[in-house]
């Protein structure tokens, strides 16, 4: 079991592998994560949104460990973190990409646009759809009803990969914040966006 209360650059890695599952009124969904960034919070980490201090918005990433913290961006999509550090600090773990091992028919009914099923949860918001997440989830316990998140015994098989965060403008999208960690050659892992402003 991952110790949630230990910061977020710390838990990411141990997410890849991990499998969660959301148990909707229209049914399960279970999505194995392949691909996560990590972010920490006020005056450390300037692509948090926590850098600048407690908010409305990312009040729950002060709350406890191991629950959702939901944010809308781009005025249409929905993102999911795994909160992380004892309650009162913000850090944060993304989820990024995985792939949809459970309830294939639901997710595709979401991701109608889908291209196909390896791209149903690849890149956050694709993530959201296919688990059917919601901002009223916001907070929610991830492992309590309606959620489950199941963690690997062992480390995952493959290579485990290192980067730059991906799409993130200013100064959190570049070095020294190599914080986005993926499974390597896996395929539900999104392609690496240098944000133009990074």
């Amino acid at each position: 079991m991952i110790d949630f209360s230990a910061d977020a650059l710390e838990v990411a890695p141990l997410l890849l592998d991990a499998v969660l599952t959301h148990e909707s009124p229209a049914g399960p969904v279970s999505v194995r994560i392949s691909e996560v960034e990590a972010y920490l919070g006020e005056g450390v980490d300037p692509g948090s949104h926590a850098f600048r201090g407690k908010t409305r918005r990312v009040a729950s990433m002060y709350g406890a460990p191991g629950h959702l913290y939901a944010y809308f961006t781009y005025g249409m999509h929905v993102c999911a973190n795994v909160v992380c550090s004892p309650e009162g600090e913000a850090s944060a773990v993304l989820l990024r990409g995985g792939e949809v091992i459970d309830g294939l028919d639901l997710a595709r009914s979401r991701r109608p646009t889908a291209k196909s099923d390896r791209d149903l949860a690849r890149g956050p918001a694709n993530l959201v759809r296919a688990l059917g997440i919601a901002m009223t989830d916001d907070g929610a316990s991830l492992v309590a009803s309606p959620f489950a998140l199941r963690v690997p015994a062992q480390a995952p098989a493959g290579a485990v990969v290192r980067t730059l965060r991906t799409g993130v403008g200013g100064d959190g999208g570049g070095v020294p914040f190599d914080w986005r960690f993926h499974l390597e050659g896996d395929p539900t892992v999104s392609a690496y966006k240098k944000h133009p402003k990074a």
